[in-house]
């Protein structure tokens, strides 16, 4: 794949990679996405409902 080089160690393994992002921006937002969202797995959850109920109370948002 062009645009992606890959870091190795002395023993060949994959260490660490450079994305050209003028070609493989896609990908990079995709990339950023996992990320964030890993990052963010033992944040307190609200339930939709509350959120929209909240939207609407302030209104945000047409109920």
């Amino acid at each position: 794949m062009t645009g992606i080089q890959f870091i190795t160690d002395e023993a060949g393994q994959k260490k660490a990679v450079v994305i050209d992002l003028k070609k493989h921006k896609a990908l990079w937002e995709d990339l950023e996405d996992v990320l964030v969202s890993r990052s963010r797995r033992h944040e307190k959850r609200i339930p939709l409902a509350r959120v929209k109920a909240d939207l609407v109370k302030s209104g945000k948002l047409r109920g």
